[in-house]
């Protein structure tokens, strides 16, 4: 079965890569897995002193990569369909 064969019967074609959850999501995993890589590396003592001896950094990190996760699996679970217009 062709594409265009399956775009028919599902009503169009998926949005893919330039679903605005895709863009969004991979933003977040980017910043999470930077954040999440400063946390466990670059934290001194004096960092943790300003935080109350929480490490943001790597917490932030982990939710970060986290929502990304739930921006991936919404993306998976509910794709956009892009109606397809007839010749």
């Amino acid at each position: 079965m062709s594409m265009e064969q399956q775009a028919a019967r599902s009503g169009g074609q998926r949005a893919g890569v330039f679903d605005v959850r895709s863009i969004i999501g991979l933003l977040m995993g980017i910043y999470g897995i930077v954040l999440t890589l400063t946390g466990l590396v670059g934290t001194s003592e004096q960092d943790l002193a300003k935080a109350g001896g929480t490490n943001l950094n790597l917490w932030t990190g982990i939710a970060l990569a986290a929502a990304s996760a739930v921006f991936f699996t919404w993306v998976k679970l509910r794709p956009i369909q892009v109606p397809v217009e007839a010749d």
